[in-house]
C-alpha cells in the first residue's frame, strides 16, 4: 500500500474544500484503482492536500493512480471549477538520527 498527497491549489474565486470531500473522492475512484482510504488535510485552506492511500504495483502506478482519481474529481464536480492539481506524489519521510 502507498500513501500519496495530492496537492491542490483553489481559483481566486473558490471557496474552501466542500465537506464531504472525501466522499466525493470515493466517488470518483474506480474499483480497480485500489484507493482504500482518503484523508484531508485542509490546513491552510489555500493549499489543501489529499491523502490517498492505494494498493497498487508500484510506487509510479500509485502516483499515476491517484493523479487520475483527483483529475475526474476536479473535472467532475462543480465545487471544484477552477481548481489545480498542482502534484499527486508519495511524501518524502525524514526519521530523525538517521
Amino acid at each position: 500500500m502507498y500513501l500519496v498527497h495530492a496537492h491542490l491549489r483553489p481559483s481566486a474565486q473558490a471557496g474552501d474544500l466542500p465537506p464531504d470531500v472525501r466522499a466525493l473522492v470515493y466517488g470518483c475512484a474506480r474499483p480497480e484503482d485500489g484507493v482504500e482510504h482518503v484523508s484531508v488535510h485542509d490546513d491552510p485552506p489555500w493549499a489543501p492536500v489529499l491523502g490517498l492511500f492505494l494498493v497498487a504495483d508500484s510506487l509510479a502506478r500509485a502516483e499515476a493512480t491517484a493523479t487520475a482519481v483527483c483529475t475526474r474529481l476536479l473535472e467532475s464536480h462543480p465545487a471544484f471549477s477552477g481548481w489545480t492539481l498542482l502534484r499527486a506524489e508519495a511524501p518524502l519521510i525524514v526519521v530523525d538520527g538517521q
